[in-house]
Formats: C-alpha cells, structure tokens, sequence
C-alpha cells in the first residue's frame, strides 16, 4: 500500500490522477446534460452513452482517490471521494430504461464471446 501512496505522489501518477478526475468531471458533465435533454432526444442518446462508457471507469478512479486520500490520513478528501463515487454509482443505476448505445449490447457481447472462446466444433466419430 505504501508503494501505490508513494506512486500518487510522483510525477506520472499525479499526472494519471489528474487524468482521471478530468475524466470523472466529463462523466458527470455528461450526466448533467443527459438530465437536462429533452427524452429520446440524440443529445440525450449521445448524453447517455457516453455517460455509461465513462460511469464504470470514474467508479474505479473514484475508489483509488478515495484509498490514496485514506492512507494518506485525509478524512475530508475521503469523504468527497465516497460522496462522489456513491453519486456515481447512483446515477449509474438510476436511469435504466435509458436509451443508449449500450441498451441491448450485453446480450449480443455475450453471444460474441461465447462464439470467440468456444472450441472448434467436435465431431463424434460414426459408428458405421
């Protein structure tokens, strides 16, 4: 743990850590303009989906700030972390009837996969 606290404070992982908070702005920037669009509107869909592409990666950076904040003895900074990953994640199951470009993709990722990682097809032998 002491390893990760001393990279935060280093060039590249402060540069890393800007990049992310920049990046978990954009997402609730995105989730702003996704609440404030008229429904079933393309700003809304572009809104939306580019808030759903950026929630689950904001979440993560939101968890790490908020383990560098503690080990680093900062209640308060931890506690605005906490506060905006649990905004996050609410928002992020808020909305599910939400249309995005995201809407229905699981199912089709999954057959995707399942075709991509299944083995060639065995043939039994005849037993002619």
């Amino acid at each position: 743990m002491e390893s990760a606290f001393m990279f935060a404070g280093s060039l590249p992982g402060l540069i890393l850590i800007s990049l992310g908070q920049a990046m978990v702005v954009m997402c609730l920037c995105f989730d702003m303009v996704r609440a404030l669009s008229l429904p079933k509107s393309h700003q809304r869909y572009v809104a939306s989906t580019i808030f759903k592409t950026l929630a689950v990666p904001s979440i993560l950076v939101m968890g790490v700030s908020a383990l560098i904040d503690a080990l680093s003895w900062a209640w308060i900074d931890v506690t605005m972390s906490v506060a905006v990953l649990v905004m996050i994640i609410f928002r992020w199951h808020h909305d599910t009837d939400e249309d995005n470009w995201w809407k229905g993709k699981g199912k089709k990722l999954a057959r995707w996969a399942r075709k991509q990682f299944a083995g060639p097809p065995v043939v039994a032998p005849s037993m002619g």
